[in-house]
């Protein structure tokens, strides 16, 4: 059977390399995915899946860092000119652009669960004749928005999956979900899924991603560790604005109250049990010099490497702001703009995972340990799914890289299209069929 797999996915290499091209030159930034979710939801629903979208997948309230309604609108008209179905539009308002679809076969079995993000950059492409996306015309046509990440290549790795599933239907046992996620970018998307609770039933949870530590095709890492649980905040000072030279007594200082909490958020204690980050990244304040400022916004993040060793770090760091604020005496609202939680692989299933690996003879160097060192939010659906009982596991999959990763030159090796088909299809239909 993996073999018969293997020979699936390169069969679809030319599929796959047209649909990456498609989604990459309409790409779509984080909860605007309006034409990427609304293909994947026509193409899961072609093929027989149950389809799920919107509402039905996303938890509103646990949504974080959200455009404007206004913003939010404008693109997704601008997502039906570029050939979104109008009706799954309309069932992803506000921005609910995750959709899942699930697959049960004949038999009894477990569910197994993977997860694609959808969402692009916010950057520019370059423009240069070098660059192979410009070159082959198939750069990004919505300024402002790139696959600079190579989530136009795990998409696609997810419709190449359902279309295999699909056909090997007859042949396979449990329930497949096919998770596709809106804004990993910022870490934004995936705890509102979570929320809903569509993992809550999955036993076994896969995660993907091109490059990053592996950048040669052929290369592959299936105990990624080192996932830092992060919070992303923003907080909003207010206070009162007033003449500098005649009456600074009126006033209260918005700026000096951010300056303070921005000092004194590095000042954090670091955790003695492990990894502990701070930082405080943007500072706008003020309208001019003889102005006592009234407003001032801090954009800050704090990273762990635990959800609890970051659940400290970012108490920490919203005590420090509003005891700034109050020192101060001005107001502060503080909101949360993205999240992710710690993440570790269960053994057995990257046990599992290296040894299908291997059987399928095409990856030429398996990387038996690779530090992530940074943060992603797939670690949600991995944490709830282990809490649960289940098991996760997280891999990098190997591509040749024309640059780093959101740099505006960014392009992967299509090739690793079949890569990802085979390992993670293989890896599937093993766990469905109790092999």
């Amino acid at each position: 059977m993996i073999d018969k797999i293997l020979g699936y996915a390169q069969g679809m290499k030319e599929e796959m390399v047209t649909r990456r091209r498609d989604f990459h030159k309409y790409a779509e930034v984080g909860w605007t995915e309006f034409r990427t979710a609304s293909i994947v939801a026509d193409t899961l629903t072609a093929l027989g899946y149950d389809v799920l979208v919107g509402e039905e997948v996303i938890d509103g309230d646990a949504m974080m860092g959200v455009p404007t309604a206004t913003e939010l609108d404008k693109q997704a008209q601008r997502a039906i000119k570029q050939g979104a179905n109008p009706s799954w539009v309309k069932k992803m308002q506000g921005g609910k652009t995750g959709v899942v679809g699930i697959m049960k076969f004949g038999k009894p079995g477990p569910t197994v669960a993977l997860r694609f993000d959808l969402d692009a950059n916010d950057a520019i492409e370059a423009e240069e004749a070098n660059h192979h996306p410009y070159a082959k015309k198939f750069a990004s046509i919505n300024k402002g928005a790139m696959h600079a990440c190579g989530h136009d290549g795990h998409m696609t790795v997810g419709l190449a999956l359902a279309k295999m599933f699909a056909g090997l239907k007859g042949e396979m046992s449990g329930r497949i979900k096919l998770i596709f996620q809106p804004a990993e970018e910022g870490v934004r998307g995936a705890k509102a899924m979570v929320t809903k609770g569509i993992v809550d039933d999955v036993d076994y949870m896969l995660g993907m991603h091109f490059g990053f530590q592996m950048k040669k095709t052929g290369q592959l890492a299936c105990n990624v560790s080192g996932f830092l649980a992060t919070t992303k905040l923003d907080a909003e000072f207010t206070g009162v604005p007033a003449h500098a030279g005649a009456a600074p007594e009126t006033g209260r200082n918005a700026l000096l109250a951010a300056a303070a909490a921005t000092t004194y958020l590095h000042a954090i204690s670091r955790h003695g049990q492990g990894i502990s980050r701070i930082n405080v990244g943007t500072f706008h304040a003020g309208t001019g010099r003889n102005v006592i400022p009234a407003n001032a916004v801090i954009q800050l993040e704090t990273r762990g490497a635990t959800s609890q060793i970051n659940e400290y770090m970012s108490h920490e760091a919203i005590r420090i702001i509003e005891s700034a604020a109050q020192m101060h005496g001005v107001s502060v609202k503080i909101s949360e703009e993205g999240g992710a939680a710690g993440g570790s692989n269960s053994p057995q299933l990257v046990t599992a995972t290296e040894e299908i690996a291997k059987s399928l003879g095409i990856f030429t160097d398996i990387v038996p340990d690779c530090n992530f060192n940074a943060s992603e939010d797939c670690s949600y659906f991995m944490e709830r799914v282990q809490q649960r009982g289940g098991q996760a596991v997280y891999v990098l999959v190997g591509a040749n890289l024309a640059a780093g990763h959101h740099d505006f030159r960014f392009d992967f090796d299509e090739e690793a299209l079949v890569f990802g088909v085979a390992l993670l299809g293989s890896v599937a239909y093993e766990l469905l069929n109790g092999k």
